[in-house]
């Protein structure tokens, strides 16, 4: 029994730092790919598409975590945990997509002037720093709803929905705010 006990926690230490690791790691990559001198060249243009594509998934995900906030507050636990799956898969498309097109196509320049030129920052900063941050916050509550420990999985989620929705829905903003200034 004690000894089963000692496995669970190394395990669970493993998975704990696989989350840290990971957490640490992709925010990295996205710099990188971001200010890398030059781009990959794919041969298509079907990646100008995906600036596109990612503020469906982004709209797709922020509906599917306000729906799994609505279904834990129904207490309807199998439906949270579809919700909460889906935005989690959601995500990781989002976050496959978003490399591969900042690793293969020029950012674009922000064109709006006048007030809406620092409200288009502001969101472009912070939602820029929160999801640098949120993955952390976002795998342990996935882990801990996952593997049913439903106390820590409370605690990580008072940081980790509001984050996550911040982003979701910011990043649709932000998108709808510079799409006029893509050139492709």
């Amino acid at each position: 029994m004690e000894t089963n006990r000692l496995g669970l926690l190394q395990d669970e230490q493993k998975v704990k730092g696989w989350i840290v690791g990971i957490s640490i790691l992709i925010p990295i990559v996205v710099a990188i790919l971001l200010f890398m001198p030059s781009k990959l060249e794919l041969g298509t243009d079907l990646v100008y598409f995906l600036p596109h594509l990612n503020a469906i998934i982004n709209s797709a995900a922020s509906v599917a975590l306000v729906a799994g906030v609505i279904f834990i507050k129904k207490n309807n636990i199998a439906y949270h945990r579809a919700a909460m799956t889906t935005a989690f898969v959601l995500g990781a498309i989002f976050l496959v997509s978003y490399v591969i097109y900042h690793a293969t196509a020029e950012s674009t320049t922000f064109g709006g002037e006048g007030v809406i030129r620092p409200i288009y920052y502001f969101l472009l900063i912070t939602h820029i720093i929160l999801a640098a941050v949120a993955l952390f916050p976002i795998l342990f509550a996935y882990y801990y709803g996952y593997t049913d420990q439903r106390e820590k999985h409370r605690k990580v989620v008072k940081f980790a929905f509001p984050i996550w929705l911040y982003v979701t829905v910011t990043g649709v903003i932000v998108y709808l705010m510079i799409s006029p200034y893509y050139t492709h």
